[in-house]
């Protein structure tokens, strides 16, 4: 696998760990967008795309997040020993959408994130800056008509 392209779109706001968002192309073929840039303790780290965990009402079958107190549709009290733990105890709250499989797939990915994060933010300091536009790789996409 190679990375072929990354994008990264510096975030304004400069109180939060979440310093920009990216997308990672690998073999000019498939892409993995929403891959935050975060500012660790250690460092940046890069955070996959993820989805909020949910269960449904018993009652009515809504969908509700895990940390919901009350169903969205029918406004039961929904239990409170929903949520599950991970293999380290702590409350699985979101899953991954794409993830790498192994260390060595992560830290590569990392390494060019980071080094692409870096390069950006310099760039961001030049007066004619503008701010990747991480939507203009879809004209090779044919329309879908139903």
């Amino acid at each position: 696998m190679e990375i072929t392209e990354v994008r990264v779109k510096l975030v304004s706001n400069k109180d939060d760990r979440l310093k920009a968002f990216c997308s990672v192309t690998l073999d000019d073929e498939f892409v993995v967008r929403d891959i935050k840039i975060i500012e660790g303790s250690n460092g940046l780290f890069v955070a996959m795309p993820s989805r909020k965990m949910s269960d449904h009402c018993d009652k009515c079958g809504g969908k509700n997040h895990l940390r919901a107190k009350y169903c969205n549709n029918c406004g039961t009290k929904l239990p409170d020993n929903r949520m599950r733990k991970d293999i380290k105890g702590r409350l699985k709250l979101h899953a991954d959408i794409a993830h790498p499989i192994n260390a060595d797939c992560r830290k590569k990915i990392q390494e060019k994130v980071a080094a692409a994060f870096n390069e950006e933010v310099e760039k961001s300091k030049q007066p004619d800056y503008k701010p990747v536009d991480m939507d203009t790789d879809d004209e090779d996409i044919p329309e879908i008509i139903s």
